[in-house]
C-alpha cells in the first residue's frame, strides 16, 4: 500500500516515507528522517533531521520530535507533546555571539516499543522511555521511565504500572499485578516489571 502525503505537507527527499504511512497537513519531516511502515503524522507535526521512527507509530498533530530522537514500533505521541535536544539551551555563547548547529552537541529521547506521550508532555533529553510505559498528559519527564510505568506531574513520578493494553494495573499481592481489561499477569521485582509466564500458562491450560 503506498504511502500519503498531503499537498501542504514538506518531506524532504532524502527523507523515507514506509509503505501505509500518512503526512497530514503542514507536516514537515527533515532530512534523513527514517519513517517506517503504517505511521501517521498529523497536522503540524514536526519530525527533525535523522530521527528514526519505527512502524505502526502515531504522531500526533503539532507534536515536535527534535532529532537525535528514535521512536520504537508501536509508539503513541500525543497533540502538541515535545521532544528536547539540547539539555543546556542558549541562543547565544558565553560572549554573547549567535550559537551554530555546530557549537553544541544534540542529545535525544528514546522511546521504546508500544509506549505512550500524553498530549502536551514534554520529554527532556537525554531520557530513555522504556516498553508500553506511558507518560501522562502534561508531564515533565526528567529522567528514564522503566517499562509499563505510569508517570505524571512536573517532574514526572512513577503512579502506577500499566499493561500493553494501557489500562492501570491492580495489585494482585506477592509482586503480582493484573490487568483488569485482558487479565494478563505481570511480575514486579527490583523496581521492574515484566510480563509473567502464568498469563500464558492459564491460556495454554483452558
Amino acid at each position: 500500500m503506498p504511502y500519503r502525503i498531503q499537498e501542504s505537507a514538506q518531506v524532504d527527499p532524502t527523507a523515507s516515507v514506509g509503505d501505509g504511512s500518512a503526512v497530514w497537513e503542514l507536516a514537515q519531516i527533515r532530512e534523513r528522517a527514517v519513517l517506517g511502515e503504517s505511521c501517521v503524522v498529523g497536522r503540524g507535526a514536526y519530525i527533525g533531521t535523522g530521527v528514526r521512527i519505527g512502524d505502526n507509530v502515531k504522531i500526533q498533530n503539532y507534536a515536535l520530535v527534535y532529532e537525535p530522537a528514535t521512536l520504537a514500533d508501536g509508539v503513541f505521541v500525543g497533540p502538541a507533546a515535545v521532544f528536547t535536544n539540547d539539555h543546556n539551551p542558549r541562543a547565544v555563547s558565553a560572549d554573547g555571539s549567535q550559537k551554530k548547529a555546530a557549537d553544541w552537541d544534540a542529545v535525544g529521547v528514546e522511546v521504546a516499543e508500544g509506549a505512550s506521550i500524553g498530549a502536551r508532555a514534554v520529554c527532556v533529553a537525554p531520557v530513555r522511555i522504556g516498553r508500553w510505559a506511558m507518560v501522562a498528559a502534561g508531564a515533565v519527564v526528567t529522567k528514564d521511565v522503566p517499562a509499563f510505568a505510569l508517570v505524571m506531574g512536573v517532574p514526572a513520578r512513577q503512579a502506577g504500572w500499566v499493561g500493553r493494553a494501557g489500562a492501570r494495573l491492580e495489585n494482585a499481592g506477592a509482586g503480582l499485578w493484573r490487568c483488569p481489561e485482558t487479565g494478563e499477569q505481570y511480575v514486579e521485582a527490583d523496581g521492574e516489571l515484566s510480563e509473567s509466564n502464568l498469563s500464558a500458562s492459564n491460556e495454554e491450560s483452558a
